[in-house]
């Protein structure tokens, strides 16, 4: 959304094709540590954004992109499930998905107990037992979240936490106790019609643990949504885009922004500030371009 309001105030021609709005802050409910705003909401900041990309004559399209080429003339075709769509240069910013944890019974019971936003369906588990799988910042702060309406929270990490110091503090803060397996691997997501247990082995003594819980949110990291530019682009061994500093892949014309990129940090400020950069270096490329001609 950054990039396509800062191509149109370039002046360029600019359609923006999206599967979903908002992306990845959508499913955060806490943010304290974007510019501007002592305390906001994932979605709450991006009806912030659309509202301001709505004051620009933006095209946009809400399909998937299925596949991208670059074509011999230097142009490129971008190939969705709506259209094909030719231009001159384009700017990857499609972000991230939740990764699977792909067991048995996860994807059974996706929808029916298994979920992959806790600011999303936390509310739907008032009462209820629920277990979070992960031990990085999204993790725990699921846990802190969903303790506020669950009757009883499980925190499952493979390892150590990995997450910042301050999220850790906040989860030994709570008034309700979050009940921690650390050094667990999860093996099975059990039920009839919904989720109604979970099965989690010791890693290190090999025992078993079966929870009885009516919700698991699964918050194990992210993957990339690259697979449409796979054989075009560079990726790195976590499929993320290679750029260099100023947002250029290997191929002139074709751009990248946000946590799609090998970009170390992935943060919101961070992807927008990628987004305005990535906009206004595409720009420079089409000046240049035309006045070769």
């Amino acid at each position: 959304m950054t990039a396509a309001v800062y191509t149109a105030r370039k002046r360029l021609k600019a359609i923006m094709l999206t599967k979903e709005f908002g992306g990845q802050p959508m499913w955060t409910m806490d943010i304290e540590n974007y510019m501007g705003y002592q305390f906001i909401s994932g979605p709450e900041l991006m009806e912030k954004f659309d509202e301001q990309v709505r004051q620009f004559p933006i095209e946009i399209k809400y399909e998937e992109v299925t596949s991208l080429a670059h074509n011999a003339d230097g142009t490129f075709s971008v190939i969705s499930d709506g259209g094909e769509y030719q231009a001159q240069a384009v700017i990857i910013a499609s972000g991230k998905r939740p990764r699977c944890l792909e067991v048995p019974g996860e994807a059974e019971f996706t929808g029916r107990g298994v979920s992959y936003c806790a600011t999303c369906d936390g509310p739907l588990f008032a009462d209820k037992n629920v277990a979070i799988i992960g031990g990085g910042n999204s993790a725990l702060q699921a846990a802190i979240e969903v303790s506020g309406v669950a009757a009883k929270v499980y925190l499952i990490s493979l390892t150590d936490y990995t997450a910042e110091p301050i999220v850790i503090e906040k989860l030994k803060e709570l008034a309700q106790p979050v009940i921690e397996f650390i050094g667990y691997t999860t093996t099975e997501v059990k039920g009839a019609q919904a989720v109604e247990t979970l099965i989690i082995i010791n890693n290190e003594t090999k025992e078993q643990t079966e929870l009885a819980v009516q919700g698991v949110f699964v918050e194990i990291g992210l993957l990339p949504n690259s697979e449409f530019c796979k054989g075009i682009l560079t990726f790195n061994k976590y499929r993320e885009v290679v750029t260099d500093c100023r947002t250029r892949t290997h191929i002139p014309g074709l751009f990248a922004a946000g946590d799609v990129t090998n970009g170390p940090d992935k943060q919101i400020v961070i992807a927008a500030g990628d987004g305005a950069k990535a906009a206004m270096v595409a720009y420079e490329y089409l000046l240049h371009k035309r006045g070769d001609r």
